[in-house]
């Protein structure tokens, strides 16, 4: 058994003091309703703050990803240009040759032809690669941004019942129940685009 000194903070005192003598007749006092709602409020503000950050990155990684899809669709399309650059080259070259030089010309030409369908179609590919994952980054930004403002109407009602606590004034602690209804509501159409 030990008899050391044991000193609490002034806050732990004063919730002491508030558990044993703040319970009247009618059950739980004002401040422990006040207590227990803050609490559930920050494990929910929690959730959300996690599938809020966990959604931004699936934003960023899709929108990342049309970026680079666009990029390589514009060095395939500058490939085309190339291409298409040598081939007018050789159909110059082709009306300016002599006739016995002409079959070398039309060779290259016709390589060219075939490149150009085949580096055409892979740009068009990235392309359309690039403009899906912007259309995902899109679609996600819509529940995110419902997310941050779901967080923000529980930072709002965790911030009322905090005043209710303070004050005692019991309308506060009602319109914190109606903001964090907004809050699980906005949650919800969030989970919903989501899904």
């Amino acid at each position: 058994m030990s008899h050391g000194l044991h000193t609490h903070a002034p806050h732990d005192d004063a919730v002491h003091h508030a558990a044993e003598h703040d319970t009247g007749s009618k059950g739980h006092s004002l401040n422990q309703w006040v207590a227990i709602f803050t609490a559930i409020l920050a494990a929910l503000g929690a959730m959300v703050s996690y599938q809020g950050s966990n959604l931004m990155n699936e934003v960023l990684l899709y929108k990342n990803e049309a970026v680079l899809k666009k990029t390589k669709a514009t060095d395939e399309w500058n490939y085309y240009q190339a291409v298409s650059t040598k081939s007018h080259l050789m159909e110059m070259a082709l009306v300016l040759a002599s006739p016995d030089k002409t079959a070398s010309f039309k060779e290259k030409i016709a390589k060219y032809e075939t490149q150009k369908g085949e580096i055409k179609a892979r740009a068009t590919a990235l392309e359309n690669e690039s403009t899906a994952a912007n259309e995902a980054s899109a679609r996600l930004n819509k529940p995110h941004h419902d997310l941050e403002i779901a967080m923000i109407f529980f930072q709002i009602a965790i911030s009322l019942a905090s005043i209710t606590a303070l004050t005692g004034r019991r309308w506060l602690f009602f319109l914190g129940l109606g903001s964090a209804t907004v809050g699980l509501a906005l949650w919800g159409f969030a989970l919903g685009a989501m899904a």
